[in-house]
């Protein structure tokens, strides 16, 4: 063994230099105070103002590296604040590192003021790790054991809680080493769905957020191009996974099953890639997938096969296996695998004397940059959104797949952090204001983040649901009238309001020519009429 040569803080810092961990998301308190002693110069400290923005500010910035972040929280009040954020991390599959103080070790059997009672099992089960060193000696160890578990497919968040006397204690360091997580399904098995992809009529692929996080974008093109097979979405994806103006690209899968049953009747053969394809908001009474369907389906999460009602699934992480699987099929060029018909352009936003939610976006798909990060939380208009602005860059779009809101603002704040390159965010007004103190790191950060946000005066949303089982008005759904731009200036990011159509491209136009160093700048933007929410539901915004 290494023999102890510092303190536990000197052992986690150069681990944390070992593993490209030197910009920590947090928001500190007193048992925390210990690991900033002698704060190094190579260290970033990105605050935030409550502990799920520092989370989500994390996460953003672990799917821009690559890399697992690291955050800082405080004890079982910090640790509560942040595990809505953490469950969506867990669903969204990001690696973070979350550590979290504890009371002295002395102080743990006197239930002491801010201690943690079981630690571990807080935030279980949506971390894929959790433990509190039983020697302070432990911490640097158990610290690398759970940063290779977050970073090993299915990637996650894990948690550590560390006594706030453990910093100063003797610990030997800890060596760097890696865990190599790629592995590749059975060989027959790869073998027999290409055997069945070369013999069935209509095959499609279905592409959830597992092809993004693997970086496996390409390997499903080309799949996709030599079976011809449509390509679908899956139900609430939080990622991109296939270019949106691709001609074999379908469009996205609706959370309900006989709305997805339906979507899917036209193919024999559907193979799920990286999703668990029967991801639904709602209950419709409806068998999962068409009779004649087929379905096989691949992901690297063993828990996830084993529970979906149907199917053939194949445990595997995507990249090998799909780019085995390409080699494997045959490139079909018989005349009964004609490629799926065009996906249909949206019929443009008529012009009226308001602004509807279709009028921004069909603005906002004529001038968002190729290569700018598109975020979205405004559950209100996702699908209006996802049928006007086509993402075809790998990794540019991102939101929540689980639901919890408040991740978009501060996620854009820690994706625009990790390449300084501009991101564009969509944001409802009942989701900003769950998070809206991340403008304030946003602005001290000078984080290139430009903010369109729709403000139809509540939560729109759930009155759409609500409507859809016979429940109006639904209470506590009305916001009424808030200045977000006043919020935002007071947190130091430079807003305008528009309510007007005429003005409004000019208006769009000078939020997203805001420069990548003049940093973050927010619209505001009033919007009435009728749309589609996430669950394809009509809901009024005329209030």
């Amino acid at each position: 063994m290494t023999p102890a040569t510092g303190t536990v803080l000197d052992a986690v810092v150069q681990f944390c230099r070992d593993t490209d961990m030197t910009t920590v998301f947090g928001n500190p308190g007193s048992t925390e105070l210990r690991m900033f002693r002698d704060w190094p110069e190579d260290f970033t400290y990105v605050l935030g103002l409550q502990e799920s923005v520092a989370v989500a500010m994390a996460a953003g910035h672990a799917l821009g590296t690559g890399r697992a972040a690291l955050v800082s929280l405080h004890s079982a009040g910090g640790t509560g604040h942040a595990l809505g954020a953490v469950f969506n991390a867990y669903r969204d599959r990001v690696p973070l590192v979350v550590m979290a103080g504890q009371q002295s070790r002395p102080l743990l059997q006197l239930r002491p003021f801010l201690g943690a009672d079981e630690p571990a099992q807080f935030p279980r089960p949506y971390v894929k790790f959790s433990r509190q060193p039983d020697r302070p000696a432990d911490v640097p160890a158990v610290l690398a054991e759970a940063h290779r578990i977050a970073m090993s497919h299915p990637r996650g968040p894990v948690f550590v809680s560390i006594p706030e006397d453990d910093w100063d204690q003797p610990a030997p360091p800890v060596e760097p080493r890696a865990v190599h997580g790629a592995f590749t399904a059975d060989a027959s098995a790869l073998s027999a769905l290409a055997a069945r992809l070369d013999t069935c009529e209509r095959p499609a692929l279905v592409v959830g957020p597992g092809v993004d996080d693997e970086d496996a974008l390409a390997e499903v093109r080309t799949l996709a191009e030599r079976t011809r097979a449509a390509v679908w979405i899956s139900p609430m994806s939080g990622r991109s996974g296939f270019p949106e103006s691709h001609p074999l690209f379908q469009g996205f899968l609706p959370p309900a099953a006989d709305r997805l049953t339906a979507c899917l009747e036209a193919y024999d053969v559907v193979v799920a890639l990286g999703t668990p394809l029967f991801t639904y908001h709602f209950h419709t009474e409806s068998p999962p997938l068409p009779a004649r369907t087929e379905l096989f389906h691949l992901d690297c999460d063993p828990g996830q096969a084993a529970w979906l009602p149907t199917g053939t699934s194949i445990v595997t992480t995507l990249k090998p296996a799909l780019a085995q699987l390409a080699e494997l099929v045959g490139e079909s060029d018989r005349s009964d695998r004609k490629p799926p018909p065009p996906r249909p352009a949206p019929i443009p936003a008529p012009r009226l004397d308001h602004i509807t939610p279709e009028l921004v976006l069909d603005l906002l798909q004529e001038r968002l940059p190729h290569d700018h990060v598109l975020v979205e939380e405004a559950p209100s208009h996702r699908e209006a959104l996802h049928a006007r602005v086509r993402v075809d860059l790998a990794g540019g779009f991102l939101t929540t797949g689980s639901g919890a809101l408040g991740w978009g603002l501060p996620l854009a704040v820690g994706r625009a952090l990790a390449d300084r390159q501009r991101v564009v965010c969509v944001l409802g007004d009942g989701s900003a204001l769950y998070s809206v103190q991340g403008l304030w790191t946003a602005a001290r950060h000078r984080v290139p983040v430009t903010y369109v946000l729709l403000d139809n005066g509540g939560y729109a949303a759930v009155r759409a649901l609500g409507h859809r089982i016979d429940i109006a008005p639904v209470p506590g759904t009305e916001i009424g009238d808030v200045d977000f731009t006043a919020l935002a200036a007071g947190f130091g990011c430079p807003a305008a309001y528009v309510e007007s159509p005429a003005e409004l491209p000019a208006a769009l136009d000078r939020a997203l020519a805001h420069g990548d160093g003049d940093g973050p700048f927010l619209l505001h933007v009033r919007v009435t009429g009728i749309g589609t929410g996430s669950d394809g539901a009509l809901d009024s915004r005329d209030r």
